[in-house]
């Protein structure tokens, strides 16, 4: 193959069962044809430094490009609201408590004060997949042994602190006004004609150094229907959409899911999208974005492409970050 080979729940009462998947999630696809498409996407030693990936693709002229996409100067954030609830696609509430009512320092002036605190590689805060998220076969983006390069202190490989900010063109597909729905129902997949009638739909096309967001519909059917468990079926991307993506040289994939398709077509792995993306393509994910807002702003447009800007924290040894990108239009 040419790298290195060594190495549900049930929503709770009242909420919406998904519904049977089917075949929906398909064509299935065997391990063997993953690793030959890992093989035909990969990019490793393309870079330097490795640890940006494709974000190395975003000089100061794309950054110039996507400035001029601005029009009306509309903003709009894509971050979800901080989630302390528990539910069943969020399993591993964020924190969120005051650490100073005004009562610990001098009286004047009173000074309030909190903690936030997030367990964030999750289906619930919206977030920054860096490329020491996801190795395959024990590697990293890169060839890198995992083992080797992880431990209790972090990541020496592929850390947020690593990407810095994105400034470039985004590029929204919004697969459920295109085929004429109000969401993909769960377990629904995405393939790569079904980008191409995106673009033509909405009048862009992908291109080099571009961010591309998939919308499904998954907090606007949440917020209609109740919360139910996306680690076991939710609309996303199959895998036969990666290499159309590739071929266009995208910096960063995201969607109102993890952009994977739930159940996973692929025998034995759980996020092959995930996995092609970051371990392969050194492309970074967006996960959990609220992108109802920017479909709303997008249809009244017209406009579908936009500039976007994505800041995640400076976290040394950092696998991620949670993050609030903003489209600016």
């Amino acid at each position: 193959m040419g790298f290195p080979t060594d190495a549900p729940t049930p929503p709770p009462t009242g909420g919406p069962p998904p519904p049977p998947t089917g075949d929906r999630n398909g064509p299935a696809v065997s391990r063997e044809e993953f690793d030959a498409l890992f093989a035909r996407v990969r990019t490793w030693g393309r870079w330097a430094p490795a640890d940006r990936g494709a974000w190395n693709r975003v000089t100061a002229d794309h950054v110039r490009r996507a400035t001029a996409l601005v029009r009306t100067g509309t903003v709009v954030p894509m971050a979800r609201p901080w989630d302390t609830e528990p539910g069943p696609d969020n399993t591993r509430p964020a924190l969120h408590y005051m650490s100073d009512l005004g009562d610990v320092e001098a009286p004047e002036p009173a000074a309030h004060k909190d903690f936030i605190g997030a367990d964030y590689h999750g289906k619930a805060v919206s977030h920054l997949d860096a490329l020491s998220h996801m190795a395959y076969r024990g590697r990293f983006y890169g060839g890198g042994t995992a083992r080797d390069l992880v431990g209790a202190a972090g990541t020496r490989f592929g850390e947020v602190a690593a990407l810095g900010p994105l400034v470039t063109k985004g590029v929204l597909l919004d697969l459920p006004a295109v085929l004429g729905r109000t969401w993909l129902e769960p377990g629904q997949a995405v393939h790569a004609a079904d980008i191409v009638a995106a673009e033509r739909t909405h009048g862009v096309t992908i291109g080099e150094g571009d961010a591309v967001l998939l919308r499904v519909g998954r907090f606007l059917r949440r917020r209609e229907l109740g919360a139910w468990d996306p680690d076991a079926s939710c609309a996303g991307l199959h895998v036969d959409a990666v290499p159309l993506l590739a071929e266009r040289g995208i910096a960063l994939l995201g969607s109102d899911g993890d952009s994977d398709v739930r159940p996973s077509p692929v025998e034995g792995l759980h996020s092959p999208v995930h996995t092609l993306a970051i371990a392969a393509m050194g492309v970074p994910l967006l996960d959990n974005l609220d992108l109802e807002e920017l479909s709303a702003a997008a249809a009244g447009t017209g406009r579908y492409e936009f500039l976007l800007l994505v800041a995640p924290l400076n976290i040394p040894g950092g696998t991620g970050s949670p993050v609030n990108p903003v489209a600016v239009l």
